[in-house]
């Protein structure tokens, strides 16, 4: 029996190149569940309601695209095979979500952020540098911003238009996931991060979230 073919340097580059390209693209697929909302009703919204909804699925895609670079940067760079694999099986996960924000988006007649080609590409060389660190910090860090991410899903919940349905069941179904992907990072060993780094990381969230919510 031939032994597995080992991916060189060159190989790995490629798909993360692949990987980006994919992201950024419009046309996301989700790769194994719907959209939470596609049973739903779209409701009346006035312009002005349909217009901050769509702000705020614009950040939700943004934070989603941040994770699909963090994750790939962390798989690239990380040191066990297990948590190689941790780190795709979470970005796959989060490739759902992309998918989801993008057609809500769509369906809201907006656009993704024009900004999300800096978002990923500042978001893989964070994931990378922390998976070169050690596997514990990258963990860790994965903890952290899912953290962040779920005190912005939380806030979208209570900023939604009440009657935008189909934009809550999105932001919940994510909300769920998110907290599980927090909880996965620790129970695999990532270290708990204190209070004066989590707050820094809120800082370069909220600068992410206001420029997002209105390019």
């Amino acid at each position: 029996m031939s032994s597995p073919t080992k991916l060189t340097v060159i190989d790995l580059l490629i798909g993360q190149f692949d990987n980006a390209l994919r992201t950024l693209s419009d046309g996301t697929q989700p790769l194994t569940r719907e959209t939470p909302s596609n049973s739903m009703d779209e409701l009346e919204l006035t312009d002005h309601e349909r217009k901050h909804a769509a702000g705020l699925m614009r950040v939700n895609h943004s934070g989603e695209v941040c994770a699909q670079a963090l994750y790939q940067g962390q798989a690239l760079t990380a040191k066990l095979p297990e948590v190689r694999k941790e780190m795709e099986q979470a970005a796959d996960e989060e490739v759902d979500h992309l998918a989801w924000c993008e057609e809500r988006i769509s369906e809201l007649g907006s656009h993704t952020s024009l900004l999300n080609p800096l978002w990923y590409g500042l978001s893989f060389g964070i994931g990378a540098t922390a998976g070169l660190i050690s596997d514990k910090i990258s963990l860790g860090f994965v903890a952290a911003t899912e953290e962040q991410v779920c005190k912005h899903l939380e806030s979208h919940l209570q900023n939604l238009p009440a009657q935008d349905e189909k934009s809550r069941a999105i932001v919940s179904q994510m909300l769920e996931d998110e907290a599980k992907h927090a909880h996965t990072a620790l129970e695999a060993g990532g270290v708990r991060f204190p209070g004066l780094i989590k707050s820094g990381m809120t800082l370069i969230s909220k600068a992410m979230t206001k420029t997002s919510y209105r390019v």
